[in-house]
């Protein structure tokens, strides 16, 4: 998930600096290859800052995560595919909406969670964990749009909005991977493509919805 700014430090503190850093090297890099001098460099502060404010590595990347989630919260939250009145022509519009800001360089628009969960799920819980927390939250903003347009289509099957809004997450996080091994953004946009023609042959909707 994208940022709403440019891809550059905030002139804040030391710490938003850091993370704001964290977010742009790690995404180009990815975290085992981005070093604490990557990340001081990048914020424009020296390895005593670093230290003042995370104890490790680690922590500083449990720390992007929250701050990722934070700050993509707010932005998806501002975003124009909200204005629909029809349930399903918002979730359309949302797909829609992840395809039109797949956009510009790879480290652009890849997702920060998504790039640090596959190196560390394993070697690092707490990241895996951080990571975790803010792909299935975000995912959990959809499922009251899936709900809707379940409950308006007379669609009763329990626990599937939730299930749904993960799958739609999952396609969209795999469709970033196929973009970075094909080094190119179009393949991650065809896949959204699908993505939403699969969303209007399972509500089996008339609906056209915005187009993604």
């Amino acid at each position: 998930m994208p940022r709403s700014t440019k891809h550059a430090p905030e002139r804040g503190n030391a710490r938003t600096r850091l993370l704001e850093a964290a977010c742009d090297v790690i995404r180009a890099k990815g975290f085992t290859a981005t070093s604490i001098e990557d990340l001081c460099r990048a914020a424009e502060v020296t390895k005593g800052a670093f230290f003042h404010h995370f104890p490790s590595k680690d922590a500083l990347g449990v720390a992007a995560a929250d701050h990722w989630a934070e700050t993509t919260t707010a932005f998806f939250a501002a975003a124009p595919y909200h204005a629909p009145s029809d349930p399903l022509d918002r979730l359309l519009a949302y797909i829609a909406f992840r395809k039109s800001i797949i956009v510009g360089d790879i480290a652009d628009f890849s997702c920060l969670v998504g790039t640090m969960v596959q190196e560390v799920h394993a070697s690092a819980p707490s990241i895996r964990d951080a990571c975790g927390a803010s792909m299935l939250g975000h995912a959990a903003t959809l499922e009251a749009d899936i709900e809707a347009a379940m409950r308006d289509r007379d669609i009763l099957e329990p626990g599937a909005a939730a299930s749904l809004a993960r799958h739609i997450q999952a396609v969209i996080q795999g469709a970033l991977v196929l973009a970075k091994g094909g080094n190119d953004p179009a393949l991650a946009r065809e896949s959204l493509d699908h993505l939403a023609r699969y969303v209007r042959l399972l509500f089996r909707s008339s609906t056209t919805g915005p187009q993604a």
